[in-house]
């Protein structure tokens, strides 16, 4: 079992759950507060969403794949905390009543609560912030219009949950919870819980415990315990260790802690790379990139993770530590197979580091659904052209192999030649010596391998000034 203490709906609570329990489930179960809604339980309808105040400001979450030791110290706020003690609704709450933006009401909770977090972040780009929110009764418009009607009035003071004090970084003496397990269970119990204090005492206690799952954003493994039903113990949280957190920006690059989340690396890559930018606004949904971490969609190896090619193509670097030892390898040489990874038992990812470069990139995700869908080919172009030649190129894949894969027999077919109509035509046979794509219920393999080559197609009008983004063409 593991002991957790946070705030709920203003009021401190403690919890002793296993490990492994959702705050969905214990919310509605343990504390009758069935406003939170169950809907697809893996983190995609939004019927769900809490208001989470932690480290990281104020973030709105999805429950059903949140587990209950990752809020430790934070402040959580349901449906029902977002009006006042007196029964003063919410600027969002009344506004939603105001334009009729309810029907069945089933999605409504989830959309006020996530309407509330936008409302106290200052943010008014509603399609994206709404994009992880189905409705399929009162349809958008209505909401967007209650949303703007909310969006002037003032935060009400009782939803600014205070943000928690910072755990002390490890070595600081005797104040420090001993390394270990400060949650309450012990390293060798069925269904421990390890929170370590840095990532010194992560790699101390992963090397000794190569079998146990560390949890970070939940993003991917919550759907292993709600979908899958697995027994994940033991288990390590991790996302709140701010050595794995840092952002470091230098001359040479940038580099990126693991459990740096897809919401905070958003803002650093789109100024150095506007594609990748984009392509992360399309990520998930909101509540979703402000759980899932850049370590994470490295780490579970999927073949259509969203960020491996765009990080292929810029000659990332990923670096990795097994206890006190450190090694890194070209990103692309970390995914060996299906399901296979070059990563040791009892070894971590620590960062990931993109070198400095001019901005070339090109990135395209093709999914059946332009918001919070997965990637059937999502295609990476990273060409130098000098003189009208193709000097150097490195372009890179998702979802046409079991792993994220560089494309290589076509870059030699690029390199050397003039950047034509007529190289990029001889160049899409190489596709067939890089690809074998697969047919699932995302795409055939034939629909795949025609898109990679559209792809091809699409960098070379994009580098010639042709409009592309889909959001602006007009027929």
């Amino acid at each position: 079992m593991a002991k957790v203490s946070f705030t709920l709906n203003g009021t401190p609570v403690s919890a002793e759950v296993p490990p492994t329990t959702t705050l969905l489930d214990w919310l509605r179960e343990a504390r009758g507060l069935t406003g939170t809604k169950e809907g697809c339980n893996e983190g995609d309808c939004g019927a769900c969403t809490v208001m989470v105040t932690d480290v990281r400001g104020v973030r709105a979450l999805n429950a059903c794949i949140l587990l209950v030791p990752q809020l430790q110290g934070a402040a959580v706020r349901t449906v029902e905390g977002l009006g006042a003690p007196d029964g003063t609704l919410h600027p969002v709450q009344q506004a939603l009543i105001d334009h009729h933006g309810s029907q069945c009401g089933f999605c409504t909770p989830g959309i006020a609560v996530s309407l509330a977090v936008a409302h106290a972040q200052g943010r008014q780009d509603f399609d994206d912030i709404l994009a992880g929110n189905l409705c399929r009764c009162t349809g958008y418009a209505p909401i967007l219009r209650a949303a703007h009607a909310a969006a002037g009035a003032p935060v009400p003071a009782w939803v600014q949950d205070p943000p928690p004090a910072r755990r002390p970084a490890g070595g600081a003496g005797g104040s420090q919870p001993p390394a270990g397990l400060p949650m309450g269970a012990t390293a060798s119990a069925p269904g421990a819980a390890f929170l370590p204090r840095d990532a010194d005492d992560l790699a101390r206690w992963y090397a000794a415990h190569p079998d146990a799952t560390l949890i970070a954003g939940a993003t991917d493994v919550g759907l292993w315990i709600t979908k899958g039903l697995r027994d994940l113990a033991p288990v390590a949280f991790i996302a709140g260790l701010d050595d794995l957190r840092r952002i470091e920006e230098t001359p040479d690059g940038l580099r990126l802690g693991a459990c740096v989340t897809l919401a905070e690396a958003h803002a650093p890559l789109a100024a150095r790379h506007p594609a990748l930018g984009e392509l992360i606004r399309r990520y998930g949904s909101e509540q979703v990139r402000a759980a899932a971490t850049i370590g994470g969609n490295i780490a579970n190896g999927s073949p259509i993770g969203d960020s491996p090619p765009p990080l292929i193509a810029l000659g990332a670097t990923l670096h990795l530590r097994h206890g006190d030892t450190r090694r890194a390898l070209p990103l692309e040489e970390f995914f060996l197979d299906y399901g296979r990874q070059d990563r040791r038992p009892g070894e971590f990812v620590e960062a990931v580091t993109i070198p400095a470069q001019p901005d070339r990139l090109r990135v395209w995700k093709i999914s059946k659904r332009f918001d919070q869908d997965i990637s059937a080919v999502c295609g990476a172009f990273n060409i130098t052209v000098e003189g009208g030649t193709v000097t150097a190129a490195r372009i890179a894949f998702g979802g046409m192999a079991g792993t994220p894969k560089r494309a290589r027999a076509v870059e030699a077919a690029l390199i050397g030649r003039p950047w034509t109509a007529a190289t990029v035509t001889a160049a899409l046979p190489a596709f067939e010596a890089d690809f074998t794509p697969l047919s699932d219920m995302r795409a055939s393999a034939a629909y795949r391998m025609r898109t990679a080559q559209a792809l091809l197609w699409r960098a070379f009008h994009a580098d010639h000034g042709t409009p592309l983004f889909v959001l602006e063409v007009a027929p």
